[in-house]
């Protein structure tokens, strides 16, 4: 993937979270906002199947394709979180947590069961959707700590400055909390297997990437949703 075809790519991911915060303007709600936010989560476990090569100009990165899906996520948490606040925004991710599990375990059930003789694709659906019990784990528990890091911070962060400064808490918010993500997924998954020094870097300049792109986005979140409630 191209730098321009990436740049893209985040532009087209990051409006569906304009698109929720236009909603949530409208209705006073966080309801489409966690729809979408669980749904960008939900499909990560899918998309990380794939890996792709970044090419960034200066150097080519490989990593998974959900890095794009997931590192708009963050937008998602800082959004709901400067619109109704942090007990909302950690009740989403619990909400987000729930769904991984319940996709997880439905996918063992599906992939477990007996094909039918006539299915000629079970060695690719167990490609797709078999995953390793490790990598499930570190997953969910890379999930479940970068996330809450996310909404500490940019709830911190928004104290600290007394609401100004929207880019500081954004970027401050999630640009560690990606790198906690990528350092806590890999070193789980991985540590002992495969080289993880490369694929936490690989992984961290992409999702800082996405995440400075998405500021942006922030700014144009916050100004469709008006007044926060937590002004």
């Amino acid at each position: 993937m191209t730098f321009e075809l990436l740049l893209l790519w985040i532009a087209l991911i990051s409006a569906f979270g304009v698109g929720g915060a236009w909603y949530a303007r409208h209705t006073g709600r966080a309801d489409a906002l966690i729809a979408l936010y669980v749904a960008f989560v939900v499909f990560s476990n899918i998309a990380a199947s794939k890996t792709i090569a970044f090419d960034l100009g200066f150097a080519t990165f490989f990593a998974p394709a959900a890095v794009l899906i997931f590192s708009v996520t963050f937008l998602f948490t800082d959004i709901v979180n400067e619109r109704f606040g942090r007990s909302e925004t950690q009740r989403m991710i619990l909400i987000a947590l729930a769904s991984q599990i319940a996709m997880m375990l439905f996918s063992y059930l599906v992939v477990h069961a007996v094909p039918a003789p006539f299915f000629a694709n079970q060695e690719a659906f167990v490609f797709v959707f078999g995953s390793v019990p490790r990598l499930v784990v570190a997953s969910l528990i890379a999930f479940y700590l970068s996330e809450n890091a996310d909404a500490y911070l940019f709830h911190w962060f928004r104290n600290l400055t007394g609401g100004r400064h929207l880019w500081m808490r954004n970027a401050f918010s999630s640009l560690p909390s990606m790198a906690l993500d990528s350092v806590l997924f890999v070193t789980i998954a991985f540590w002992g297997v495969m080289p993880v020094m490369p694929l936490i870097g690989g992984l961290i300049v992409i999702k800082w990437l996405v995440g400075i792109v998405d500021i942006p986005f922030m700014y144009l979140a916050r100004a469709v949703l008006g007044r926060s409630q937590n002004s």
